[in-house]
């Protein structure tokens, strides 16, 4: 059973009574009257530890009811001084840093919230969990290396820690170490620990084990579907809306997007000519598909439109193309796909893998396809390009491509909408 926190020192052990009237407020949800009832407290007692861990409570609380991000900091600022007064509590120092942090991230503040979690490591350096958050603190702001670090110290102070475990074998994982990964991966997932069950972590050591050959992998994306993170186990995007229409393979008519799909085949030749013409430039301005999705081999791409924002520089190297797609914003607004080139030469293999999210479709346009040697897999179908001609699929679900032709294969890459998104989500859907 877990041991109830002591946040009274022996002062506000004297004032008890008034801290409990403002805490049942709170509790109450009379955030309003809570607020005012522990600002008196600590006008009164500015010395009450758990005073002013009332009152950021209670902005906190407010903050959330008004929606507001200026009097979320001032609760951040509160939690902060809770921790500056003498005699404080630890398990009260504990609780104020952590949900300062928290609220931190919230804001977007990753570098305080950093800054807070180091705090709460150097004053508790045996805490294992506050040395896990701050792990993920330093995910968060990309620093990989330190994050590492951190996990390191934890595994060494306790060998058996989940949560640890499957951050590490994220990192591994990250740095290419792919073998290396799987059994932090898979023992962390198998603990059971808090933090462990996400999506995440059933995606990577699936991918893993994948890359190494090992059928195992279905077991892991079949298990990471039962407990709810992934639609089925061929469809294993993380950003997703629920009830959208899920298959592998789409026709134009299914799509309703039957104008761009007649365009882009009216004018197929237009738009190989200008990809053409900037394969031939001597400045290549088409980049290494920098993701880690290839085995082996060479395959590039050239973007037009990326988040639903268009690259002017780009497009003024292929000026019709994009005149052309202007007038499709099912395309050119998607803020989850892109339009792109994409070459790929022969040798080349992208490992089985699946798009970030079920709200778009993604259509291929054939511009120079070998004659054979060229295929695409998407959930158990496959299916080879034609010079000319649009595939849709939906690259949530897991895909795989083989280039093994004599010559290059250039195609054109436009993702669109899901068709069954409404208007407003459109244009409120973050951008991935």
């Amino acid at each position: 059973k877990k041991k109830k926190p002591k946040l009274l020192n022996k002062f506000d052990k004297t004032i008890k009574a008034e801290l409990d009237a403002a805490e049942k407020l709170r509790k109450k949800g009379k955030v309003e009257e809570a607020l005012r009832a522990f600002e008196a407290l600590v006008n009164q007692y500015p010395q009450s530890p758990r005073a002013r861990y009332g009152k950021a409570q209670s902005e906190d609380d407010l903050a959330e009811k008004m929606r507001s991000n200026e009097m979320l900091q001032q609760a951040i600022n509160t939690y902060d001084e809770v921790v500056s007064l003498p005699n404080v509590p630890s398990d009260l120092i504990k609780l104020s840093l952590k949900r300062e942090a928290d609220r931190q991230q919230f804001l977007g503040r990753m570098r305080g919230s950093l800054v807070t979690l180091q705090k709460l490591v150097q004053l508790f350096p045996s805490e294992t969990s506050f040395k896990n958050d701050l792990g993920v603190g330093y995910l968060l702001i990309g620093d990989n290396s330190n994050a590492k670090k951190v996990y390191e110290e934890v595994l060494s102070l306790a060998p058996n820690d989940g949560f640890a475990k499957v951050h590490y074998g994220f990192i591994l994982k990250a740095e290419n170490k792919i073998a290396e990964s799987i059994p932090y991966l898979q023992e962390g997932l198998e603990s059971g620990d808090p933090g462990t069950d996400d999506g995440r972590f059933y995606f990577h050591l699936g991918d893993a084990l994948q890359r190494m050959g090992d059928k195992e992998a279905y077991k892991w994306y079949e298990l990471g579907y039962q407990r709810g993170h992934f639609a089925s186990v061929w469809q294993r995007s993380l950003y997703n809306v629920k009830g959208l229409k899920a298959q592998p393979w789409w026709t134009a008519r299914e799509t309703g997007y039957t104008e761009l799909v007649k365009s882009l085949e009216k004018n197929w030749k237009l738009i190989r000519d200008e990809g053409l013409a900037v394969m031939d430039k001597k400045r290549s301005l088409f980049l290494p598909e920098d993701e880690n999705l290839r085995e082996k081999g060479d395959w590039s791409q050239f973007t037009l439109w990326q988040q639903g924002r268009k690259n002017e520089n780009a497009c003024k190297s292929v000026p019709k193309t994009c005149a052309l797609l202007e007038r499709f914003p099912e395309a050119t607004g998607c803020r989850r796909g892109q339009i792109k080139y994409s070459i790929m030469h022969p040798g080349t293999h992208v490992w089985p893998h699946t798009g970030p999210t079920n709200c778009r479709l993604r259509m291929h346009l054939g511009l120079v396809i070998p004659k054979e040697g060229c295929r695409i897999r998407c959930a158990q179908e496959n299916r080879d390009w034609e010079e000319g001609k649009v595939l849709i699929f939906d690259d949530s679900f897991e895909h795989e491509v083989w280039q093994d032709a004599e010559s290059y294969r250039l195609i054109f890459i436009v993702d669109v909408w899901h068709p069954e998104l409404t208007a407003q989500q459109r244009r409120t859907l973050p951008a991935i």
